[in-house]
């Protein structure tokens, strides 16, 4: 087995499983603007640079594969690494893509994602076979021509027995500057409560908060081990609703206000969805108010327990892939 992947992706598969070889590939290295209107044109604006990397890692992965003699190649949203001559698969939850500029624009990216997709022997689609699953019309939509299945939910986090600890985690994560703006945010209205408080800015790349108060405990960021326990242990928590975050709210059963990243059509759509189905409270992040979603808390329903037991769905379908080898 090889893993693939850029600089910070290595360093962690290096601490978590340093058995497993690691070999280096850039990421698309996209940029985010700072307003939410410019969000999604500036994605749009770096289609052309990403288009030429899928040309690139494509040409990368031939040569991987003759001096490693890889037999199957399992590709994380990554569209260039598939092959002529051994099994090539590609996962990902987002099958219809969310642009937010209307209807016709989504239907021009859906056929340019799809051309991309069925380079590949397999489409597996991370989330569960009956609609709306978790994603809803982002992976339950027209189907692909060539193979697709769904393998369930995926999460790094084990679900393990609560302590008597009680907190509230806030959890941030994604790109600047929104991550900032957020924290900052946050970080205000936490000075006037006095329950326990555990808060994760999520980046190594900032400086440390100077004065904390005696009922917040602050990190900048943790390992894997170290965020499972501040999981385990939290009542409800603050966060991006990251698709990678929400699954991870789901194996460990907890209850969750989630915060969109301004601009990002796929977590707005989740965030939306999510709350209209009584799985999550949204709230945006521009308005954000502690208090108001701390009392929204007493009486909403997080309604998740259908959907905890599909983690190990994909284990039949990986075997069966396995099995082609």
């Amino acid at each position: 087995m090889l893993f693939a992947g850029n600089e910070q992706q290595r360093a962690y598969i290096d601490a978590t499983i340093p058995a497993l070889p690691t070999v280096h590939l850039d990421g698309y290295n996209v940029h985010y603007a700072s307003r939410k209107s410019m969000f999604m044109p500036a994605i749009i604006k770096q289609v052309p640079g990403m288009l030429s990397t899928i040309k690139q890692e494509h040409e990368w992965l031939k040569g991987i594969v003759a001096n490693h003699k890889i037999d199957v190649v399992i590709s994380d949203n990554r569209y260039g690494l598939h092959h002529d001559y051994i099994p090539s698969v590609i996962m990902t939850h987002q099958l219809q893509v969310q642009t937010g500029l209307g209807q016709t624009t989504d239907n021009i990216f859906r056929k340019l994602h799809y051309r991309y997709l069925e380079k590949f022997d397999e489409c597996w689609v991370v989330d569960v076979a009956e609609a709306p699953g978790l994603a809803g019309s982002l992976s339950h939509t027209q189907k692909l021509q060539k193979k697709t299945g769904y393998i369930g939910l995926l999460s790094q986090q084990t679900p393990l027995s609560n302590t008597d600890n009680d907190y509230l985690l806030v959890l941030l994560s994604g790109p600047e500057p929104q991550r900032t703006i957020l924290s900052d945010k946050i970080w205000a209205q936490l000075q006037d409560y006095k329950f326990p408080i555990v808060f994760v800015e999520g980046s190594n790349n900032i400086q440390p908060r100077n004065q904390i108060p005696e009922h917040i405990t602050y990190h900048k960021q943790l390992t894997k081990d170290e965020l499972s326990n501040v999981f385990r242990n939290a009542g409800m928590v603050i966060c991006r609703s990251g698709y990678s975050t929400i699954m991870d709210l789901l194996r460990m059963g907890k209850k969750a206000i989630l915060i969109p990243t301004p601009g990002q059509t796929e977590q707005e759509y989740l965030g939306r969805i999510l709350q209209e189905h009584c799985m999550f409270i949204c709230q945006e992040q521009s308005g954000f108010n502690l208090a108001k979603v701390i009392e929204q808390t007493r009486c909403f329903p997080f309604l998740t327990h259908h959907l905890e037991h599909h983690f190990d769905d994909y284990k039949a379908v990986v075997d069966k892939c396995l099995d082609k080898i």
